[in-house]
């Protein structure tokens, strides 16, 4: 018997022991006195198996019938055997004039083992995990890319550093996209004005770690990782966003205020926030941040001069010396100056530091080297790889570049478009074959 029944079975019996009455009974149970009269007389006539509903393992009247459903799986197994419920569900619609509903078509499969039935995925439990103690303990860094000045300015991204132990804002900074010279603009900044933190959070972005298969025991740096490592500042990477979740949720306030507080300050342009963001920082804090533990911060001095800071965060590269005295990086040929004393780095690998202000350094051992350029090439690679956070700040580039190249092409056409040339474009399109023959 059900719960239902087991109930109904207990206010009966108190009536037949008339320890209640019928009228009270009825309202128990939500039914008419008469219909407990009937389940009374049940009772006393065939027992507690009179109170048992007698459609219990009898087929349902709107069940479809047994025929029509030999005739649909018949169907499927010749036509559709390898179709999913809803295309042989459309197909028996418009072919055979059988409407049914796709639920319907999928149980039958199912039954005769056409379809496998998906196994819901198990849930993911994500438990809360406590706070750092102390303040720079541990900074959640993460890029946020969206449309913040809402059409006053281009797209742009806008980088985050939290602290774990406060959910306090300790650095923003807007740039074009999440590249390596974005980060490390931003992280110089930090330092300068924090110290260094023991911690960085962020996610898997290419920028933090070597994502390729071939680095499967993580030894190999990025160019980020490299200068964190260098003034020994550790980076972890989250395996999900919910383990950053106090930057990926502070993200969603900023897109919502930070939005409004810009319009509202008349904000318009990535140079022009980057200068305001320091009032809205502690504006965001009063109103949001959390005590920590322990009063005490764990930010580092800096220890590193200005020059070195500029050469730590740099993109190193180790390229080799040909007999030429020459190196190659970045569709660049670089000439280094024949002198006696350079001849001895031939066949040796140098470092070529570019820094985010487009500056190129060569040095050896740590000193610079004096260099010409030969030749440049700045142009986007065909078919070049490119993710998904870095593609506007590339269709940037390739717009610039397609224009420089079209007003290039068109000083080169109208110095050569003589009156005598037009004649001849219009001939050739009138008639190429005589223009031809007039050549």
């Amino acid at each position: 018997m059900s719960t239902k029944e087991l109930q109904k079975l207990e206010t009966i019996q108190n009536v037949c022991d008339k320890r209640i009455r019928q009228i009270d009974a009825s309202k128990i149970l939500n039914l008419s006195r008469r219909h407990i009269q009937r389940l009374v007389n049940q009772y006393r006539q065939f027992g507690a198996n009179g109170l048992i509903s007698k459609k219990r393992t009898q087929p349902s009247n709107r069940q479809f019938n047994a025929t029509l459903k030999k005739q649909v799986i018949d169907l499927i197994q010749t036509h559709y055997f390898d179709f999913g419920p809803t295309l042989a569900t459309e197909k028996l619609s418009e072919i055979h004039d059988i409407r049914l509903s796709t639920e319907t078509i999928r149980k039958w499969m199912i039954s005769v083992k056409l379809w496998k039935p998906r196994v819901k995925k198990r849930r993911k439990i994500y438990q809360p995990r406590a706070r750092r103690d102390c303040i720079g303990e541990l900074i959640q860094l993460d890029g946020s890319p969206h449309d913040w000045f809402k059409g006053r300015a281009d797209k742009c991204t806008l980088l985050v550093f939290i602290d774990d132990a406060t959910s306090a804002i300790m650095h923003l900074y807007f740039c074009d996209s999440e590249s390596t010279f974005s980060y490390m603009a931003a992280t110089k900044q930090y330092i300068e004005q924090h110290g260094k933190p023991v911690a960085l959070y962020t996610d898997k972005h290419g920028v933090f770690r070597v994502n390729h298969a071939s680095n499967k025991d993580r030894n190999k740096l990025t160019q980020y990782g490299r200068a964190l490592k260098e003034l020994n500042i550790e980076l972890i990477c989250a395996n999900t966003p919910q383990a950053k979740g106090r930057v990926e949720r502070a993200n969603l306030t900023l897109q919502d205020r930070l939005v409004k507080e810009m319009r509202l300050a008349g904000i318009n342009g990535i140079e022009e926030a980057n200068e305001w963001l320091s009032s809205f920082i502690d504006n965001y804090n009063k109103r949001f941040a959390k005590p920590a533990k322990r009063q005490l911060n764990v930010h580092r001095p800096i220890y590193e001069t200005p020059q070195e800071l500029y050469d730590i965060f740099s993109w190193q590269t180790s390229r080799k010396v040909t007999k030429s005295l020459t190196i190659q990086y970045d569709k660049v040929m670089y000439l280094l100056e024949t002198k006696p004393e350079n001849e001895h780095l031939v066949s040796k690998n140098i470092m070529v530091h570019d820094y985010p202000d487009g500056q190129i350094d060569i040095k050896y051992l740590g000193q610079s080297l004096d260099y010409s350029i030969f030749d440049k090439l700045e142009r986007i690679n065909q078919g070049e790889i490119v993710e998904n956070k870095r593609l506007d700040a590339v269709l940037r580039l390739a717009m610039v570049e397609q224009e420089r190249l079209e007003s290039e092409g068109l000083r080169e056409r109208s110095r050569s478009d003589t009156p005598r040339r037009q004649e001849q474009r219009r001939q050739s399109r009138m008639n190429p074959v005589m223009y031809d023959q007039a050549k």
